[in-house]
């Protein structure tokens, strides 16, 4: 049986518009496992602050002074309010940049932002180790609530 050029083209069609499908379910399944592990893939408080946090503020949460000022986690008594710190991750603050997640916010590569659940993990790390001892843990929805409104029109 011969194929015409017609034949050909509607092959080609199909099978581009067939492509297109099963990528477009793959970014589904991608976008939602990107929303419940963020960007970096995990929620582990640990983890996110080995590929985030300590690249400021040390391992061991040691802080530094240096091109800018990176306050020390280890064994801060301002780390007892929880609110404080996912403010502080949500709005950035100084020279901290913010870790919410928006849009249009790439540039060369896309940005890192965590989700509610990873930034209250993070914290949560951060208030029980280094040599903190608070106990009272911060959740995803009390994280949420923090999030700034947007103005009503």
């Amino acid at each position: 049986m011969k194929m015409t050029a017609f034949g050909a083209c509607m092959s080609i069609v199909l099978f581009c518009m067939a492509s297109s499908t099963w990528a477009a379910n793959d970014g589904a399944k991608e976008t939602a496992v990107e929303a419940a592990n963020g960007v970096l893939g995990t929620r582990d408080g640990e983890q996110i602050y080995s590929q985030i946090c300590q690249g400021c503020h040390m391992p061991g949460g040691r802080g530094a002074i240096g091109a800018g000022y990176y306050p020390a986690f280890a064994k801060n008594p301002r780390l007892a309010s929880a609110n404080y710190m996912a403010a502080t991750i949500l709005n950035g603050r100084r020279n901290m940049p913010s870790f919410v997640h928006r849009q249009h916010d790439e540039f060369f590569f896309p940005a890192t932002w965590l989700n509610d659940t990873q930034i209250a993990n993070v914290i949560n790390y951060i208030r029980s180790h280094f040599g903190n001892h608070f106990s009272d843990a911060i959740s995803a929805a009390e994280v949420a609530a923090l999030h700034a409104k947007e103005p009503s029109k």
